[in-house]
């Protein structure tokens, strides 16, 4: 018997670090919150200001849908564009970062761009944008694609690298060229990861492309920010429902596709 004690004493052992860890996370949030001025009595006021914020936006108005519908189709036209573009410009970039299948002074440089790309928050790389070419679609259809090629061509480089050899050395044995081992050997084991990738990078710019808007770079974004400046909140509930219902006819959309492809 005291020996079955024991076992399940040292089954059931107390995790003395993990206790120690959580204990100092816990003791840190109380100090960040200190030192961030989170305290109840703030989120008890933000409560009742939120209410109050509610109670005005409700009931939504569309009167003005003509303006509310011109931003929503020229989101769709910015994260359309981005996304077409980022993939052309990530196929290649990704094969060339696989480092399965390109040298090493190839890859690291490709590598290196696709980090720079995937480094800094779309918003910010549309502030530069709209400050180097001036307000408008343009500089948000430019940030949305050098969003895309970060996570586009990182993710179709690491999926390229976890195919098998095996097709690739047998393609390359009847002494086919590059390309012909790419469309024969590569592509195929990664055409549908790839399709995948693509459909939610186009579903994350169609996101994005809404608050792209509210640093000058196109789209619904400008509208919604501008209707927050007038104080016109029930326009406001308006271009929010409109947004949401924009992202779950796409989330639709793009559930089929992906289910036709299987």
């Amino acid at each position: 018997m005291s020996a079955t004690t024991t076992q399940r004493r040292l089954a059931f052992a107390a995790n003395w670090p993990m206790r120690l860890a959580l204990l100092a996370l816990a003791a840190y949030t109380i100090w960040a919150c200190t030192q961030l001025g989170l305290t109840w009595d703030r989120v008890i006021h933000g409560l009742g200001e939120g209410g109050r914020l509610l109670s005005r936006m409700v009931p939504p108005n569309f009167e003005r849908w003509q303006l509310l519908l011109e931003g929503l189709v020229e989101s769709l036209q910015i994260a359309v564009l981005a996304s077409a573009l980022g993939i052309i410009i990530s196929l290649p970039l990704g094969v060339l970062a696989a480092r399965n299948l390109a040298p090493f002074w190839i890859s690291a440089p490709v590598r290196a761009v696709i980090a720079v790309c995937r480094s800094l928050h779309y918003v910010i790389v549309a502030i530069l944008f709209v400050k180097a070419i001036g307000f408008g679609a343009l500089a948000g259809t430019a940030a949305l694609v050098v969003a895309s090629v970060g996570f586009i061509a990182k993710l179709f480089a690491e999926a390229i690298e976890e195919i098998s050899m095996k097709q690739v050395e047998a393609i390359r044995a009847t002494g086919a060229g590059v390309m012909k081992v790419l469309a024969y050997a590569v592509l195929p084991q990664v055409a549908s990861r790839f399709i995948g990738f693509c459909l939610y990078q186009l579903d994350s710019n169609l996101r994005n492309s809404t608050l792209v808007g509210i640093v000058g770079a196109g789209g619904i974004g400008g509208t919604l920010f501008a209707a927050f400046k007038r104080f016109d909140y029930d326009f406001v509930c308006a271009i929010l429902l409109s947004i949401i219902a924009l992202i779950f006819l796409a989330e639709i959309i793009s559930g089929r596709v992906r289910a036709a492809l299987r």
